[in-house]
């Protein structure tokens, strides 16, 4: 292999194995908030950024200690996009994602994923210089995300 060829070659198979050692273990749980609101009869979906990829994304993220799977949703929204609102104490669905660190590594996280009815929209919050937050309507929503599994619970959710 020479030139170029050889790097990517390289690269692609130090991502295949990322990839193998990920889906080798068990995925590890986040929860996620589905923001939506209804606007003269039409329902919205806000998505965020992610802070990596730019990619359009639901807010989600790690357990936290002391609250409820609807409460760390609720807190994500509130961290990733500036918003509050009610949250299902039941989950809507579930998604699988890879999420990777840096070159390196990888793991599978499967995000248990909570419909958040927006309330208010803050005007600062915390991730804010790190995202862009966009309501969507909901076909839009569902072919601006890359996860199949999320797409379908958009396209099904019922408030």
């Amino acid at each position: 292999m020479s030139g170029n060829g050889g790097h990517r070659v390289r690269r692609r198979q130090r991502q295949h194995f990322q990839i193998a050692k990920a889906l080798s273990t068990a995925p590890k749980v986040q929860h996620g908030a589905l923001p939506w609101r209804w606007v003269d009869g039409t329902l919205e979906i806000m998505l965020v950024t992610s802070r990596e990829t730019g990619r359009w994304v639901i807010p989600k993220g790690w357990p936290h200690d002391n609250m409820s799977p609807a409460r760390s949703a609720a807190q994500e929204a509130f961290e990733e996009a500036g918003i509050t609102g009610a949250i299902t104490k039941k989950p809507v669905g579930r998604f699988h994602y890879l999420k990777f660190y840096g070159d390196n590594d990888a793991v599978e996280c499967v995000v248990h994923v909570h419909a958040m009815e927006v309330e208010e929209e803050l005007a600062r919050w915390p991730e804010k210089n790190q995202r862009t937050r966009r309501w969507f309507l909901r076909p839009e929503a569902a072919e601006q995300v890359d996860e199949p599994e999320l797409r379908a619970i958009m396209l099904e959710f019922t408030p």
